[in-house]
């Protein structure tokens, strides 16, 4: 017998015991005479029924694993996803710099690549993790900002301040790199002069504090983020339910996100 034909026998059994207990049923209330005595009668149907409703709990319980085990393949499916959208634009541009310092300074070049390199050889493995430690974190951020130091022909003030009581924590990856990402992308990009980008750290055994304030340009409409925060968002409540806070507020030219995690 091959293995489809056991799948296919064993998936048939399962679906002739409902009508099983439905036959067995009408045959004790129909020729309930042949059970003899009234009270081997109401025996033989309390224990017809009480099978009945070990089966049914039985039935309940694989439907609910059933259940529970699509929606953690959804939820993992949404993740991936979300985690695949992280950084393109980044990366596009930084090739694009490369095209032309790679004649016009080598030297800078080649560390330009370097760097580049660790970032997507992260952002492929370590991304794809459930959890990664804030260590490795941190040392994606710092590539990134340093990148940005090396691509661009303008100062950019560039405060990154950390306090980690230990760097082996496990958080979701490439989560605060969003963060980051949308300070550059609609803040430091738009501004011909005078772009800042400040980040404080805080992470104890229980807690992870992360703020970050950059400048923009006011008549830039696009200064909220859009994408990038949403799925920020998204994955939060994916794998962070009822466990962070999330704080975005605008003053003047300033933007602000706060973000806390509980461990």
């Amino acid at each position: 017998m091959t293995l489809r034909q056991k799948l296919f026998n064993k998936q048939f059994i399962k679906r002739l015991v409902p009508y099983f207990f439905i036959f067995a049923t009408l045959l004790i209330v129909v020729f309930n005479d042949f059970f003899g005595k009234e009270e081997d009668y109401h025996i033989y149907i309390l224990l017809f029924f009480i099978s009945m409703i070990v089966w049914m709990i039985r039935w309940l319980v694989i439907q609910i694993k059933y259940i529970l085990r699509l929606k953690k393949d959804k939820t993992q499916a949404e993740l991936m996803h979300l985690k695949s959208q992280v950084n393109p634009h980044f990366f596009f541009n930084t090739l694009n710099n490369l095209y032309g310092l790679v004649e016009l300074n080598p030297a800078k070049a080649q560390q330009l690549i370097l760097k580049l390199s660790d970032m997507m050889r992260y952002s492929i493995y370590e991304g794809q993790k459930d959890w990664v430690s804030l260590a490795d974190e941190i040392t994606y951020l710092e590539n990134y900002m340093d990148l940005h130091k090396m691509r661009y022909h303008k100062t950019i003030d560039i405060r990154f301040n950390v306090d980690v009581e230990d760097p082996s924590i496990k958080i979701m990856p490439l989560l605060l790199i969003i963060m980051v990402e949308n300070a550059f992308k609609h803040g430091v990009e738009k501004l011909r002069k005078g772009a800042f980008v400040y980040i404080r750290l805080k992470a104890t055994l229980k807690h992870v504090d992360f703020e970050i304030e950059n400048n923009f340009d006011t008549e830039e409409q696009s200064s909220s983020g859009g994408i990038g925060l949403n799925n920020l968002k998204k994955r939060l409540e994916l794998v962070y339910l009822n466990k962070h806070e999330l704080e975005i507020a605008t003053h003047a030219a300033i933007y602000k996100i706060s973000l806390k995690l509980t461990l």
